[in-house]
């Protein structure tokens, strides 16, 4: 039910993504408060999280790969026309492998009066799959997309932002200021406001997600991607919501997109399709 379409001509983008609806959305502070206090503790670590903003957001990713696994809870928003739709999703992403397993919940007013099935998401380095697809896709068949050509780098495609890339996108920080502390689902956060720089965060990723953010730093009609980060004592990234703007049909949409984390350590187990279950027929568009 999620497509992207491009198209490039006198340096115009245009998009339309989430098919039915023509939008992709997620509902922002869905997880909760941002409890932005600016108040210390007196132990000392706000002003080693003020003083090292760069450092940490840098290292957030590295961080979560030694971490393993993890739960994850997605959200994606936008408004456009009047119209705001919210994709939700809920699964587990394995840090080390860069592979997770999400099922993507499109909201009713967008998938018609017969509503429609959770979407089953498969995240893979270079590779999205999606059963339950619809648009004259088979119940049993799964649909596989090479992100590294989407000019998105699969951050919107799916209705679900890849865990993986979303914390190697921090790498490309700048102009990051020290929000506060608070708590996030009782475990203390530290909250950092800053804008991510696309091609730079591409240069730094790792070697499985530069690909992906590669294309994304061309595709987008703006490099700079505002951010709220949320990372934990032990400098595990918690909660991050980066803010998207693409043109469609002419307009400049902005699209909100919401990670949080939980759970570390736990096992994730994800098998990716046999070729014989991958359709390769037509697919609808909406």
């Amino acid at each position: 039910m999620v497509v992207q379409q491009y198209r490039d001509g006198g340096g115009a983008r245009a998009v339309r993504a989430l098919a039915v609806a023509g939008v992709i959305a997620v509902t922002a502070g869905c997880f909760g408060g941002d409890g932005e206090s600016g108040a210390s503790d007196g132990s000392g670590r706000r002003s080693v999280a003020a003083d090292r903003p760069l450092d940490l957001l840098g290292q957030a990713a590295d961080v979560l790969v030694e971490a393993g696994g993890a739960e994850t809870r997605t959200s994606m928003e936008t408004a456009a026309g009047g119209t705001r739709v919210t994709i939700r999703a809920q699964g587990a992403y394995d840090f080390r492998r860069q592979m997770g397993r999400l099922k993507v919940v499109l909201p009713e007013d967008a998938a018609g009066a017969d509503g429609h099935r959770p979407i089953t998401e498969l995240l893979a380095p270079g590779a999205l799959y999606m059963k339950n697809r619809g648009a004259g896709v088979p119940d049993d068949k799964w649909v596989r997309i090479d992100t590294t050509t989407l000019k998105d780098g699969n951050l919107l495609t799916g209705g679900v932002t890849d865990p993986m890339a979303a914390a190697e996108l921090l790498r490309g920080a700048a102009d990051v200021t020290y929000a506060g502390k608070s708590e996030l689902a009782g475990v203390t956060v530290h909250h950092y406001r800053g804008v991510a720089d696309l091609g730079r965060a591409a240069r730094a990723a790792s070697p499985q997600s530069r690909g992906a953010l590669g294309a994304a730093a061309k595709g987008f009609s703006k490099d700079a991607v505002p951010f709220d980060a949320y990372l934990d004592e032990d400098g595990r990234l918690r909660k991050v919501r980066h803010r998207f703007t693409f043109s469609s049909e002419g307009a400049e949409v902005s699209v909100v997109s919401t990670l949080l984390l939980y759970g570390f350590g736990l096992p994730v187990t994800v098998t990716l399709p046999d070729e014989d279950a991958i359709y390769t027929g037509e697919i609808r568009q909406g």
